[in-house]
């Protein structure tokens, strides 16, 4: 059986949900696909490695917390609460404040950035390849920051397949991860829709992990 590792930008993912509740030609609000959030990212990188050849051994989901605003913060530890159960490790950059002014108005503000995540998934993908973790590493992002890490790992491992895994809104803007990696295979809305948590995450005794936000509720059916 080939071993594989996933590596997740969970902010590439949480922003390609956005962009489902948009008309891609308008950019005007269609639906709203919130729902969609509360997604098992475990169960959903699965779906891209075949049972009969490979294994999914590992499981990398990198991101940082926006301490400053409370309720996403609460959501976003009960949805890293939730990912863990299933055996994911979380790796957590961080926000750096950053000044911002508006030459205009002369207008100021502190703005919020987000630190880290992409070195720390290059770090570790290239920390596995040459640890021989795996044959086959699944990129889930559409992000082209990681490309020099990719063409380093390729070169050091020619038998090793890397694989990006990219929403399907944002495929076509991934010119870069298709000519450096392996294969490029796209997340389309179904992928989204078949792999998601429960309204309560209980680990094997029966424990409560998480319970799914309000706003990350199904919307209601029509009758």
């Amino acid at each position: 059986m080939k071993k594989v590792i996933c590596f997740i930008d969970g902010f590439n993912i949480y922003h390609a949900i956005d962009e489902l509740n948009q008309d891609p030609k308008t950019r005007k609000k269609v639906a709203s696909q919130q729902h969609l959030k509360w997604l098992n990212l475990h169960s959903l990188a699965s779906a891209f490695v075949p049972p009969s050849s490979q294994e999914l051994t590992e499981v990398f989901y990198f991101s940082a917390y926006a301490t400053w605003m409370a309720d996403p913060y609460a959501r976003h530890r009960a949805y890293v609460a939730a990912l863990k159960s299933t055996g994911i490790h979380d790796v957590m950059g961080h926000f750096k404040n950053k000044d911002k002014s508006c030459n205009r108005c002369q207008a100021s503000w502190v703005a919020h950035e987000e630190k880290e995540s992409d070195v720390n998934l290059a770090i570790h993908l290239v920390e596995a390849a040459y640890q021989n973790r795996f044959d086959r590493a699944l990129i889930m992002t559409a992000d082209t920051d990681i490309v020099p890490a990719i063409k380093a790992v390729r070169k050091a491992f020619p038998d090793k397949i890397v694989d990006a895994v990219i929403p399907e809104r944002r495929y076509r803007f991934a010119s870069e991860m298709k000519q450096v990696c392996s294969n490029v295979i796209q997340i389309r809305e179904h992928h989204f829709q078949n792999n998601l948590f429960p309204e309560e995450v209980r680990d094997a005794e029966g424990n409560l992990i998480a319970t799914r936000p309000a706003k990350y509720a199904p919307p209601a059916r029509k009758k």
